[in-house]
């Protein structure tokens, strides 16, 4: 308990600033604003943080791991559906965010989690197409689908979702970082987003949260 009430505490910090910040995988924090309209109520029995706006999902379509076309509202048809924005090279952020995910879905029940979809959209899609999107994924669940399409556009997608993107500081290695928003975010079935999660909410907290979803009046 007492670890859920300091995240808690310093969610609510980051909700007073009115802000979230964008972090470079692999690099330090921007500092850049990312997000308003954040609450976060002890009372509640969440541990994510509650949007008092709740994002409107865009009418936009990327390209799924298959090569299909994929909507954000057309083809969201779970009652939760689970975003993520990263990239496939990221060296740490994306990897430990992922892996948290993929724990929360199995300490689902089996009914529960056949409710569930997640969505892990590339902000590198120069080097994440769709087969390598799919291998990534297939490491923490093969029922987890991987969205890329023009830069531009999942730029635009992240702006309406509260996420930045932006290319960061090139390598050692020769590659870069990208920057970009590390928060997960929760749409259901309306298209609509009431909840997010910071980086680092652990496997129990976010499944807990998911099941308050599914079942609002127990």
């Amino acid at each position: 308990m007492a670890s859920t009430r300091h995240r808690l505490a310093v969610a609510a910090a980051a909700a007073l600033a009115g802000v979230l910040t964008l972090s470079a995988c692999g690099g330090s924090d921007e500092g850049q604003a990312l997000t308003s309209g954040l609450t976060v109520h002890t009372d509640d029995g969440m541990n994510g943080a509650v949007l008092t706006d709740q994002y409107v999902i865009p009418d936009t379509t990327l390209t799924a791991t298959d090569g299909a076309a994929y909507s954000l509202t057309a083809d969201t048809t779970k009652p939760v559906t689970l975003v993520f924005f990263g990239y496939t090279n990221c060296p740490d952020i994306c990897q430990a965010v992922m892996a948290d995910i993929a724990s929360a879905m199995t300490r689902l029940d089996s009914a529960d989690r056949d409710r569930v979809d997640m969505l892990f959209i590339t902000t590198d899609p120069a080097r994440d197409d769709p087969a390598a999107l799919r291998e990534y994924l297939d490491r923490f669940n093969p029922q987890f689908e991987g969205l890329t399409g023009e830069l531009q556009r999942i730029v635009k997608i992240g702006n309406e979702l509260g996420v930045a993107i932006e290319k960061g500081a090139k390598m050692p290695s020769g590659g870069y970082e990208v920057a970009h928003g590390t928060q997960i975010i929760a749409i259901n079935a309306k298209d609509r987003a009431p909840i997010v999660w910071t980086e680092g909410t652990s496997a129990g907290d976010l499944a807990a949260d998911i099941t308050e979803l599914l079942h609002p009046n127990g």
